[in-house]
C-alpha cells in the first residue's frame, strides 16, 4: 500500500468520474425529498412531451435538471470505459470494472425512467415505491462500488487475493451498510410523505398498528443501522492494526464515517428530518460505502507495487 508519486490521466479522469456521480446521486435524492420527481410528468426522457417544457415550474427545472446531469455522468461513464479500454492492456481488472460501471449506470437510468413512468413520484405511497427505491439505492451502491475499484485499480491498485481472509472481515460491514441504507431509503421516503409536526407525534406514528406501513419500516433503520456499526467499528479496528499506515487510516476513516452517519441520523430524527439533512445522511452513507469499498480492494498480503487509491 502507499501512495505513488503520479497518477495517469485514467486514474485522475476515474476519480473525477466517482465524484460526480455522488453528487448526481445527492442531487436525485434532492428531487425525491423535495417532491418533483413529478415534474416531468409522466413523461421519459422527454420532459412534459417536450425536450424543454414551455412553462417549467420548479418542480420541472428540478427533475430536468437531474435528468441532465444524470445523462452527462451516463456520457463520463461510458468516457471511463473507452478509455480503460484504450489505456489498459486486455484483462487488466480496470476494464471490467469500467464495464461493471457502465452496465450499473445503465440500470440506474432504467430504474429512474421506471419510477417516472410508473407514476411511483410525488405523493406516491405504494410499496411498490418503497421497493423501487430500496432497488434503486442498492444498484447505487453497485455502482459506487465499480467506478470507486476502477479509480482504485487504474491508480496501481489490483484485486485482493480471494485467500485473503482480513478481506472477509471487510465483506460483512459492507453487507451491513448496504441494507442499512436500502432501509434508509424506505424511512426517508416515509419522512417525506408522512412528515411529523414534532418528535413525540413521530415516535407515536411509528409505534401505532394502524399506522401506514412506510411509516411502521421506519423502526427498522436505527435497528439495523446499530447492529452494524457493532460489527464494523470493531471489525474495521482490528483490521487497521494489522495494515500499514495509509489502510489503517482509511479503516479509521470508515469508522469516523459510520459514527458521523449514525450521528447524522439522531440530529436527522430530532429535526424531524429536514431536507438537508436528509442529503448530508445519504451524503455520509455512500462516503462510508466508498471507504469500505476501497479498504476491502487494498487489503492483501501479497507484495505490491506503490498505489494512490486509500489502503
Amino acid at each position: 500500500m502507499g501512495y505513488a508519486p503520479g497518477v495517469d490521466r485514467l486514474a485522475r479522469y476515474a476519480w473525477i468520474v466517482l465524484g460526480f456521480t455522488l453528487l448526481v446521486i445527492v442531487w436525485g435524492a434532492y428531487v425525491r425529498a423535495s417532491g418533483s420527481g413529478a415534474g416531468c410528468g409522466r413523461h421519459w426522457p422527454l420532459c412534459n412531451g417536450a425536450v424543454l417544457p414551455r412553462t417549467p415550474t420548479v418542480a420541472t427545472w428540478v427533475e430536468l435538471s437531474h435528468r441532465v446531469s444524470s445523462g452527462l455522468a451516463l456520457a463520463l461513464v461510458l468516457g471511463l470505459w473507452v478509455g480503460a479500454r484504450l489505456a489498459r492492456p486486455a484483462g487488466h481488472p480496470v476494464r471490467r470494472a469500467a464495464t461493471a460501471a457502465v452496465l450499473f449506470m445503465v440500470v440506474e437510468a432504467g430504474i429512474g425512467a421506471a419510477l417516472v413512468l410508473l407514476s411511483l413520484v410525488g405523493g406516491d405511497a405504494s410499496l411498490r415505491r418503497a421497493v423501487v427505491l430500496a432497488l434503486h439505492l442498492l444498484n447505487t451502491f453497485l455502482l459506487l462500488a465499480a467506478l470507486a475499484l476502477c479509480a482504485c485499480w487504474a491508480s496501481g491498485g489490483r484485486p485482493p487475493s480471494p485467500r485473503e481472509r482480513r478481506v472477509w472481515l471487510v465483506l460483512p460491514a459492507l453487507l451491513g451498510t448496504a441494507v442499512v441504507s436500502c432501509a434508509g431509503a424506505v424511512t426517508a421516503l416515509g419522512d417525506t410523505l408522512f412528515p411529523a409536526r414534532s418528535l413525540a407525534e413521530g415516535l407515536y406514528q411509528d409505534l401505532s398498528p394502524t399506522a401506514h406501513l412506510l411509516i411502521r419500516l421506519r423502526l427498522w433503520h436505527p435497528v439495523l443501522a446499530l447492529a452494524t456499526g457493532l460489527y464494523l467499528v470493531p471489525a474495521a479496528s482490528l483490521l487497521a492494526a494489522t495494515l500499514d499506515r495509509t489502510g489503517a487510516a482509511l479503516a479509521r476513516t470508515a469508522v469516523l464515517l459510520y459514527l458521523a452517519q449514525l450521528g447524522a441520523g439522531v440530529v436527522n430524527l430530532a429535526l424531524l428530518a429536514p431536507i438537508w439533512m436528509q442529503l448530508v445522511h445519504l451524503g455520509l452513507a455512500d462516503l462510508t460505502w466508498i471507504a469500505l469499498v476501497l479498504l476491502a480492494a487494498g487489503v492483501d498480503s501479497r507484495p505490491r507495487a506503490a498505489m494512490v487509491c486509500p489502503a
